[in-house]
Formats: C-alpha cells, structure tokens, sequence
C-alpha cells in the first residue's frame, strides 16, 4: 500500500465515522449511545492526521525517496483490506445483530434483586424483558400473578416456538447479551419482526423462584417500528415518522 492509499484510508475512515455519528443513528448498531462523542471526537482526529499528512507530503514531496532512488512508505499488502470497513461507514453499513445472533447465544442472568416496588395499576403493564424475568424468579410477594404487561422486542424462533427478545450493549455489540421470553398461544411470526406484545405470566414453575419460566401467555401481538434504542432493554424510543 503506497503512501498515497494510507492517507486516502485515514481520511476516509475519519469521514466514514462523521457520518455515521453526526448524521445517522447507525453507530447504534455497534456501541451505546454514551460513546457517540468518542465516536466524532475519533472521527475529528483521523480526518485531520489525514490532512495533515498529505499537506507534509505536498510541501516535501518525496524528496528523501527520491534521493535514495526508492520509496520506504509502504505497507503490507493485505492492509489493502482496511479499506472494506472504512467504505462501509460511507457506503453499506453492516446489518445490526438480531435473530441469528440471539438464536445462538443463551439468556442474560438476572441480577438478584432483594426489594420491589409495588407495580402501577396500569393495564397492560409496560414492562422491560429484564423486569419481567426479575419479577417472575424472584419477587417473593408474587406482585405479576394475573397482571396484564406488554412488553417489545424482536421475533427469535427456535426449538418449536418463538422468543420476544432484546439484544443488549454493555458496551459495544462484542459484549452484547442476550435477555427471551418464551412466547405461548400464538405462532411464530418472521424472524427479526418487531413487536408489542400483551400477556399474562405463562404458569410453569413455582412464581416468585428460579423454577419458574420466563415466559408468557400471548393475548395480543402488534408490529412495532425497531426502536431508535434497539440494543437496550428500556421501554422503547421509536423513531420520530
């Protein structure tokens, strides 16, 4: 790789990451939205390194090169391969995780959770995949028994049903975790689909300990937009139509 596609690689990556902070909400496909001014902050820097190594290159030219009679600015050639995701950010962005990731990966572990708060009246009652799961094994009072929630999520089908599922970042998608609902009464529809889903507590286990499923008795199913923070477990944002 000449010296000329290394700085072409630097700008390139630096405006692929602008782009993608500044003027999309793809990175949250990839981070937490915490990280989004590390992002421009990166994206800032390795434009003007870029910049600034081809303003040095045009004012020096290649003169020590040339005076030795050959170029030292070289680099390997599988480095040609850098290139892929830097025109990834400008051109084609990768698809986020779903289905096939969340097929593969087992269930979040809940934390252990010694106090609840009384739940609100409200029916159906919002509820995260996390609080439904932490309530279910391990909120002694019993407070879900009968109650009516709705949760959101993503379609994961396998082993004979289907789970409403949430992806979630620590971090970054390399850390990601993986929280289900087991989904009973209604089938399966496409993968990756994203829905509201209402219910009752699908009795299997002893509620209130680590018997019993997280899962669900289907009453309704209503297709939703893919939340703006999709890789949480918070109560949906959507995007703004």
């Amino acid at each position: 790789m000449k010296r000329t596609a290394q700085i072409t690689l630097l700008i390139l990556t630096g405006l692929g990451l602008l782009h993608t902070a500044l003027f999309t909400d793809l990175y949250l496909r990839y981070v937490k939205e915490g990280l989004r001014p590390l992002l421009i902050v990166s994206g800032v820097l390795l434009l003007l390194l870029g910049l600034a190594h081809a303003a040095f290159d045009h004012d020096s030219g290649e003169k020590e090169d040339h005076a030795h009679g050959h170029d030292h600015s070289t680099a390997p050639r599988i480095a040609w391969l850098l290139f892929v995701p830097a025109l990834s950010l400008l051109l084609y962005a990768p698809p986020a995780l779903g289905a096939y990731t969340a097929a593969h990966a087992g269930s979040e572990t809940v934390k252990q959770q010694k106090r609840f708060a009384a739940l609100p009246a409200t029916s159906p009652l919002p509820m995260t995949l996390t609080d439904f799961t932490t309530r279910v094994q391990q909120d002694k009072e019993r407070a879900i028994k009968g109650r009516t929630v709705e949760m959101t999520g993503f379609v994961t089908p396998g082993h004979g049903g289907w789970d409403l599922t949430r992806i979630i970042f620590t971090c970054c998608a390399a850390d990601a975790q993986t929280v289900k609902i087991r989904m009973y009464g209604t089938p399966a529809p496409p993968a990756n689909t994203w829905l509201a889903v209402t219910g009752t507590w699908h009795t299997q286990g002893a509620l209130g300990t680590k018997s019993a499923a997280a899962a669900l008795d289907v009453h309704g199913t209503r297709p939703i937009a893919q939340p703006v923070n999709a890789f949480t477990d918070d109560l949906p944002l959507t995007p703004t139509r």
